[in-house]
């Protein structure tokens, strides 16, 4: 079994940091998480307990120079990381899962391990919404994917995670620079960051994230709310596949590292398998 570390950076989080550890504390080992609060006016939450986690002096004040900054910062952890004997690195957002098709029996460190990856390996991005007329406030203390049961296919989620070997992550971990990408087949990172309309409304009333220059951004993210309402849901099985195989060969003009797939805006509804494991 390969030795796989994971990492994220944190700064007015622990709602989802809490799932982020219990989920990859499960899969990897709580030895094997990586935390690092942006900022030293943080203290590391009892949620940490058992990881790896450290303050970090606070990168940059604008959303633009912080992601370069924090990408920057992190992908340097990374090549730590492998230098201190780790043959994979995982880097997401607190509130972004890897998660493994339940019908194909594998933990994720068992999938993964599985896996001949070059540089770099993608999982399919799901964008969680909430479907208001069905669904209530997220708790941290039920599964997720008990309470959350509509997520649009986006590219902007199937993100080149898992990395290999040591590399430069742009921004969000969006894209390895210089390398291509490679969606794997029962693979799928699912964000819950904009699938609240309550914790949404908190971070709009975070002064500190406003003052970084965040209110736009969550004002657009927050249409996944909008298109798990009321879009039509589609099958799970058919469309992620269609999507897995677009992504791989569409790509746009200005980013041929990146997935695209037309601005197409799907739905789906994620299959009760899944109910237990996130």
């Amino acid at each position: 079994m390969k030795r796989i570390a994971a990492l994220t950076m944190v700064r007015n989080d622990e709602f989802f940091l809490r799932k982020w550890v219990e989920y990859y504390g499960r899969e990897l080992g709580k030895e094997n998480l990586y935390i690092y609060y942006d900022g030293e006016d943080q203290a590391v939450g009892d949620v940490c307990q058992g990881t790896n986690a450290f303050l970090h002096p606070k990168i940059g004040q604008q959303v633009v120079a912080a992601e370069k900054g924090r990408l920057k910062f992190l992908s340097e952890q990374a090549a730590r990381l492998f230098s201190e004997g780790y043959d994979l690195v995982i880097g997401v957002d607190a509130d972004e899962y890897i998660v493994v098709d339940p019908k194909l029996g594998l933990g994720l460190r068992e999938f993964l391990s599985q896996q001949e990856i070059d540089v770099s390996l993608s999982p399919l991005g799901l964008d969680f919404g909430q479907k208001l007329d069905e669904e209530g406030d997220l708790s941290v203390e039920k599964t997720f994917l008990s309470q959350r049961h509509y997520a649009q296919i986006g590219t902007r989620y199937t993100k080149p995670s898992i990395i290999s070997q040591p590399c430069r992550w742009g921004s969000g971990f969006h894209r390895v620079k210089g390398h291509n990408f490679h969606i794997a087949s029962g693979l799928y990172l699912m964000h819950f960051g904009y699938a609240d309309s309550r914790i949404l409304e908190e971070r709009l009333g975070d002064a500190d994230r406003v003052a970084q220059g965040w209110k736009k951004h969550i004002y657009k993210r927050s249409r996944t709310i909008k298109y798990a309402t009321e879009k039509k849901a589609r099958d799970f099985d058919r469309w992620t596949r269609l999507a897995r195989i677009c992504q791989t060969w569409c790509r746009p003009p200005y980013a041929l590292n990146k997935p695209a797939m037309f601005e197409l805006r799907l739905v789906v509804k994620i299959p009760e398998r899944f109910n237990d494991v996130l």
